[in-house]
């Protein structure tokens, strides 16, 4: 076996990192992410000869930027884990039910896949929040709601293909039901592709999250997430950079890495390039 490239091996390792932080990182904050203290307000990073006890530095109301970026990390990995997941379920289910009924159900399916498609997804947000309000169940929703579509026809797609081959046909013969099948016999045959978009659909959501939150539409105070926070640093970039630089950071390094590890995920599985590696 092939040992990965070291920029996967630090893409990975970065990954598992931000794991770690956004689930046990308040162990290593002495502040909570709401903590304020106006005589400390703006403070450089320790580093940069500021406060020794705010690492990071602190915000327009003396808030710990550690504290913060530790709670915005978790929101944006939550919101973004959520959204991955509920989009990926769907997607695949209505992907199945297209790939199985034809006909009439899979018009309808694919027809309402390409409007999907052919639709700007931030102007659908920014609609819907703007008509149903924000709120965080509703948020999730419309995370889950960026690219369904492409699992629902890459779904389709994988699972006409496979239902095609001759062990398909077999397990049939033999008398299996339709969900047996399905469930049994194609989902693990073609499970691999539809991991690989997973990996390549979660950066996708952390920039939208991003962008809605960055805007004031996303996730709401005094819940914050890495958007949000980069938010708020837009008028301080003369004066205290650091409040928009290290959340911004940590997104380009997030989406790059998971990326990253996408692809290299997406090589490793493809069946065309395994003779390549042998």
């Amino acid at each position: 076996m092939r040992r990965p490239p070291l920029l996967v091996l630090f893409a990975m390792l970065f990954l598992a990192f931000v794991a770690f932080v956004a689930i046990a990182g308040n162990v290593f904050s002495p502040y909570a992410h709401t903590d304020q203290n106006l005589l400390a307000r703006l403070k450089p990073p320790s580093f940069l000869g500021g406060d020794p006890r705010y690492l990071l530095g602190t915000d327009r109301l003396g808030r710990d930027m550690v504290a913060r970026l530790v709670y915005g990390l978790r929101m944006s990995v939550m919101v973004a884990v959520m959204g991955t997941v509920l989009g990926a379920t769907v997607g695949i289910a209505l992907g199945f039910v297209a790939a199985h009924f034809r006909g009439f159900v899979e018009e309808t399916i694919m027809a309402v896949v390409d409007f999907q498609a052919s639709l700007p997804f931030i102007l659908i947000a920014l609609t819907l929040l703007a008509f149903f309000g924000n709120s965080m169940t509703l948020f999730i929703i419309l995370m889950g709601l960026q690219g369904w579509e492409n699992y629902a026809r890459l779904t389709r797609g994988v699972v006409l293909s496979a239902a095609s081959q001759p062990y398909a046909q077999a397990v049939r013969a033999l008398g299996s039901s339709p969900l047996r099948l399905y469930w049994k016999h194609i989902l693990p045959n073609v499970a691999s592709a539809l991991i690989v978009q997973l990996t390549l659909n979660f950066p996708q959501i952390v920039l939208i999250e991003t962008a809605l939150s960055f805007l004031g539409l996303g996730i709401q105070p005094p819940m914050t997430s890495l958007g949000q926070i980069l938010g708020d640093g837009r008028d301080y970039l003369s004066n205290a950079w650091w409040i928009a630089v290290w959340p911004g950071t940590i997104i380009f390094l997030t989406t790059l890495s998971m990326s990253i590890v996408g692809d290299a995920l997406r090589d490793y599985l493809d069946p065309t390039l395994k003779r390549q590696r042998v």
